[in-house]
């Protein structure tokens, strides 16, 4: 069963070049340092929406649970892991982001230089 008319159609799923009403995704790239940056854009979005699911899914079942756990209240081990896990988290996005800051640092000395002025 082919369903490639679905996609055509969709303001959602675009496949050309230009930005469009309601397209959800970035512009496809035009040079390796925006290709970069799209793949760390996705990448911390990955971060980000596991941290928000994972969040969501344990005041969730807090919200839920009759059981007070007595634990959970009070214990250091968990106190040690809400520290150290953000922690965690910003270094698996600032290298990344530190890589691509040195990468973009480079500087082109162009042959020629063209400005265009539009109407």
């Amino acid at each position: 069963m082919n369903l490639s008319f679905m996609y055509k159609e969709s303001p959602f799923i675009s496949n050309s070049t230009m930005a469009t009403w309601m397209t959800l995704s970035l512009q496809d790239s035009s040079s390796p340092m925006m290709e970069q940056l799209i793949f760390f854009h996705d990448h911390t979005l990955l971060i980000l929406t596991t941290i928000v699911a994972l969040v969501s899914y344990l005041m969730g079942s807090l919200f839920f649970n009759t059981n007070i756990n007595r634990n959970l209240l009070e214990s250091q081990t968990i106190e040690m892991i809400w520290t150290i896990t953000p922690a965690i988290i910003l270094f698996f996005i600032a290298v990344p982001s530190l890589r691509l800051l040195y990468l973009m640092d480079e500087i082109n000395n162009p042959a020629i230089t063209l400005k265009t002025v539009g109407h």
